[in-house]
């Protein structure tokens, strides 16, 4: 049986199409409906090629980077390579997903988000007969929000690379990806804190001044748990934190119930006893910790596909220095759905 894969032309020009990603672009060409009950069903329109020329991109039998270059059509595919790559240790390691409500793919450098009115504005009342129905107003912020160009520069030559195996090269560009999802987290960490340039700043509160109790300095339980009452009417189901906090967390007494510690330790996840996921970064400063109700805080606007590569110079060999790079910004949706506490 014939197959379209095998005859489609590859070229530089399927790359930076607006709105579409050079694996869209073959999908297009070649739909994967078509491969419905065959042994090629599974595979996206980038991997069938792949397979079209032979090339291991994983495993021990991987084959060495100089195997996308024995043609100039299969020379087509190592961006996507490097740009999956990178996006594979973005993934790895990526704990946007549990701070973000809401994902925006936008081509463009201007965005504004969306707001609506606040506090007593939202809630349903009883409309008497006759009476108008409360209106709840949703319009767009003032100001723009912010995009990032954020990336790694690959620097080799062809030469120095060509015989690696592709394997261990994606390694390397695993590491530029988790560096990359590193530098996303510290953006969207200063939007949820410091708001996006709206007015929107998350309020902060600070152990042992009136409303959360305890001792300032220690971080106590009791504080915990006034904290996690300035959510009404939202839902702290996501609490971010630096080592040193998560170290003082764990040392609670509250947090030694045997339950939560047998879910510690048979999935590595933590949990708090107010049923808030725990997560821990670096990109935090010592001393605080940001609470969230994920489902209402943060949106994420993110320009084209994601990962972006200097295509041209990855297809033509010239390796010296290819950028890698993601264009991104944060936006805050409501502002009290993420709080501060400092210790």
């Amino acid at each position: 049986m014939a197959y379209r894969f095998d005859n489609l032309k590859l070229e530089k020009g399927m790359y930076g199409q607006r709105g579409r990603s050079f694996t869209q672009v073959l999908e297009a060409e070649d739909p994967d409906i078509q491969y419905r009950g065959t042994a090629l069903e599974g595979m996206d329109a980038y991997q069938r090629q792949l397979k079209r020329f032979d090339i291991k991109v994983k495993g021990a039998g991987s084959d060495v980077v100089e195997k996308f270059f024995r043609t100039s059509q299969s020379a087509v595919l190592f961006p996507e390579y490097i740009a999956r790559s990178v996006r594979q240790g973005m993934e790895e390691a990526d704990i946007l997903p549990d701070l973000v409500a809401a994902v925006t793919r936008f081509d463009g450098l201007d965005y504004r988000t969306l707001t609506s009115a606040s506090g007593d504005e939202k809630a349903l009342r009883r409309v008497e007969e006759g009476a108008a129905i409360p209106a709840t107003t949703v319009k767009t912020q003032s100001n723009l929000v912010k995009l990032h160009k954020r990336g790694r520069m690959l620097v080799a030559s062809y030469e120095a690379i060509r015989y690696q195996k592709l394997d261990l090269f994606s390694v390397t560009l695993k590491q530029i990806g988790a560096y990359i999802g590193r530098m996303l987290v510290e953006d969207a960490i200063d939007v949820l804190v410091n708001g996006d340039g709206n007015n929107n700043a998350a309020v902060s509160y600070v152990v042992g001044t009136s409303p959360i109790g305890g001792t300032k300095g220690t971080l106590s339980y009791d504080a915990l748990v006034d904290f996690w009452a300035q959510f009404e009417p939202y839902e702290m189901n996501t609490m971010l934190a630096p080592g040193d906090v998560v170290v003082d967390m764990l040392k609670l007494t509250e947090f030694q119930n045997p339950l939560t510690g047998l879910n510690f330790q048979g999935t590595g996840k933590l949990t708090t006893p107010m049923g808030a996921k725990l997560l821990r970064t670096s990109a935090m400063t010592g001393g605080r910790l940001i609470g969230l109700d994920k489902r209402y805080a943060l949106e994420m606007v993110q320009s084209g596909d994601g990962v972006a590569v200097e295509y041209d110079k990855l297809i033509d060999r010239q390796l010296e220095r290819a950028a890698i790079t993601t264009t991104c910004g944060f936006a805050k949706i409501f502002a009290e759905a993420a709080k501060v506490l400092s210790v």
